[in-house]
């Protein structure tokens, strides 16, 4: 089915910023409240919340197959559970509804009071429901500076890092939408020189730069999914802070790696952008340094080029841009990660999420966590009010961004904002 969607002359009737995130290109999938106190599956042009499960209702996916309540569910598991083939007709309905030729919707005021909503109007809403979280590390700067810092910098990648997208098992119950503050962590942690842990608040709070991807229903267990099928069991792409302790993580990480230093809290932007939006993004990434097995060898433009920034903002002052970086860095692509995920038979599932890991650029300001920014905290980042960093401070709110831009169309995920709060008391 070709992607109607996608065509970059097509203009909205509906009123889209030049620099919005969200043109009608776009057409991204979420979860909100509405004003009716009403929760509902809907997607976004320019400033404009639409919602899909209204839309469905008065008639306007009529010959697409779908369920009734498709829309009026509160996750869009089952939506995504249908397949590529109904996302894209979707996609190609919304664009063809909203585009200003259409006058079917345009010319239908009642219709159009029942459908369109303000964003001050709603609340976005946790868009899938997450049954499993699984946390790559795929960025090889990333792996390289760390490995510097805490085992050697001849040797600074470990032996399976180049044959392998390393990842752990992460904590669903735990990653939020946007807008949902954290509260600084407890955990066991060692002082310098001693050899008995203490207790107590995290001095090392910090945030990662990743992106995740959700995935379809995919695989039965025992069934491994190619490689070059991979790609057809992703619906699309979120921004993603997996937030860090990082001094509970030097105590607790070996041998099985980090637990309480990351299960407190993972932050996602609430608006799910397809992978068939980003179609005209693909790019190559980066080359392999050492052959790669046959299952996960796969030719073609498999990254994208989405660009990626980082910014800090302290109570009461102006936000400090700490970080850009690009999606397109990442050693091992979305397909590599999926299909390593699945080559011992693991199931993956509707709704399941798969961070990318730490997505660090090749220079200082595109490192993307504070453990790189400063380098452990030994070089301080100075912010725009004049105070300085060296990991986060309480009541710091932490925002990620991220959009691609091309040929004049600009195609952008909003952005995941978190403030961080002190330890939480009763």
């Amino acid at each position: 089915m070709p992607l109607y969607a996608n065509n970059p002359d097509r203009k909205s009737w509906l009123h889209v910023d030049k620099n919005s995130d969200f043109p009608i290109q776009n057409i991204p999938f979420g979860v909100f409240l509405t004003r009716d106190d009403v929760i509902t599956i809907g997607t976004r042009i320019g400033d404009t919340a639409i919602d899909l499960g209204a839309l469905h209702q008065l008639g306007y996916f009529i010959d697409i197959p779908l369920t009734d309540d498709i829309f009026l569910q509160d996750t869009l598991n089952d939506f995504i559970a249908d397949g590529r083939k109904t996302w894209r007709a979707v996609r190609n309905r919304i664009a063809q509804i909203f585009d200003s030729n259409d006058k079917t919707l345009k010319e239908n005021k009642s219709h159009k009071e029942i459908v369109l909503f303000r964003l001050d109007e709603i609340e976005m809403q946790l868009p899938v429901q997450i049954g499993d979280f699984t946390d790559f590390y795929s960025s090889m700067v990333h792996a390289t500076n760390v490995g510097s810092m805490f085992r050697s910098t001849e040797n600074p990648l470990l032996p399976n890092w180049l044959h392998i997208p390393v990842g752990y098992h992460g904590r669903s119950s735990s990653i939020i939408p946007s807008g949902i503050p954290v509260n600084r962590p407890q955990g066991q942690t060692l002082p310098e020189g001693s050899d008995t842990p203490v207790f107590g608040p995290s001095k090392s709070v910090d945030f990662e730069l990743e992106m995740g991807f959700i995935t379809t229903v995919a695989n039965d267990l025992g069934e491994p999914i190619p490689i070059e099928e991979a790609e057809e069991h992703i619906f699309g792409l979120v921004l993603l802070n997996d937030w860090s302790a990082r001094d509970i993580q030097k105590w607790e990480y070996a041998p099985l790696g980090p637990f309480l230093a990351k299960n407190f809290a993972t932050s996602i932007s609430p608006w799910i952008v397809t992978l068939d939006a980003l179609e005209p993004y693909r790019v190559d990434g980066p080359k392999p340094i050492k052959p790669q097995l046959d299952y996960l060898t796969i030719k073609g433009k498999r990254s994208f080029d989405i660009n990626l920034e980082v910014a800090i903002r302290p109570t009461g002052a102006k936000e400090t841009v700490v970080c850009k970086s690009n999606f397109k860095h990442l050693y091992w692509s979305m397909a590599q990660q999926l299909a390593h995920h699945t080559v011992n038979g693991c199931p993956v599932n509707s709704g399941d999420l798969m961070g990318t890991g730490t997505i660090s650029g090749p220079t200082p300001d595109s490192y993307g966590s504070m453990l790189e920014l400063t380098w452990k905290g030994e070089k301080p980042i100075k912010m725009k009010d004049g105070s300085e960093r060296s990991f986060l401070n309480d009541n710091d709110t932490v925002i990620m961004r991220g959009f691609c831009e091309k040929d004049g169309t600009r195609i952008g995920f909003g952005e995941v904002s978190t403030k961080l709060l002190p330890v939480f008391t009763k």
